[in-house]
């Protein structure tokens, strides 16, 4: 572990910590134009997210109704009763579903469940995902950006890990404090994204960003100032 990734586990809570739990849980409101560029406008709009901080799968609740569930793993997506958890659809190898798409491409429901499944895995296991097997990461420039200089951390994710792209960038602040996540959507055929942080908390000695708000990335590596891809709105956070 390099001496970035080890000073931001450090300020979200430390290594001993973090691995004293399993399963996190939290309340979330959706915002932003993308569900309904996708077709799937107040499907998510308030619900729990649990995810596992040891295996990568997600589940999200409730689904369009209070009656369904999403079940998320990397090699599987499935929608389920939420009383007895009988599978009602599912889709295997569910990554090459998304072939050929673009931004404006429309999502199935069960496409939307592994959307959301990895990306929120990813973002709730963030930087403590640094030391999973496979993951590797070195300090590249600093960046400057609101009057601040922010340290840099190139993530690059092993093939057995579903998220947004192999490659990703970390934003640390001075402290060691994520300010900022960029990626490419590759499921939506390499969509640029500036995801940015704010109103960090802790809940049970790790801190978490209560609000995420994820922007355009331009070419020079600057955010474009609009649209509002997607907001995110945390709280409840319960760790088990």
């Amino acid at each position: 572990m390099n001496e970035l990734a080890k000073l931001a586990i450090d300020a979200h809570g430390g290594l001993d910590r973090w691995k004293r739990f399993s399963t996190l849980s939290v309340h979330g409101i959706n915002g932003g134009l993308l569900w309904g560029a996708k077709g799937k406008a107040g499907v998510l709009d308030d619900v729990t997210i649990t995810v596992d901080l040891r295996n990568e799968n997600a589940s999200h609740w409730p689904f369009g109704s209070p009656d369904r569930r999403s079940r998320f793993e990397p090699q599987r997506v499935a929608l389920e009763n939420a009383k007895d958890g009988k599978v009602l659809e599912e889709l295997l190898q569910p990554r090459t579903s998304f072939q050929g798409h673009t931004l404006e491409t429309p999502w199935s429901d069960l496409q939307l469940a592994y959307f959301v499944g990895c990306a929120m895995w990813t973002y709730l296991n963030t930087p403590f995902l640094l030391v999973r097997p496979g993951v590797e990461s070195e300090e590249v420039a600093p960046w400057q950006e609101a009057g601040e200089t922010w340290r840099r951390l190139k993530v690059r994710f092993p093939s057995d890990i579903a998220t947004h792209s192999t490659e990703q960038t970390l934003y640390f602040d001075h402290r060691g404090l994520l300010k900022r996540h960029d990626y490419d959507v590759e499921i939506s055929g390499g969509t640029p994204a500036a995801h940015y942080v704010s109103d960090l908390r802790e809940f049970s000695g790790i801190v978490f960003p209560t609000k995420r708000r994820i922007f355009p990335r331009q070419p020079d590596g600057h955010s474009a100032p609009d649209p509002l891809v997607v907001s995110i709105d945390l709280d409840q956070f319960v760790l088990s």
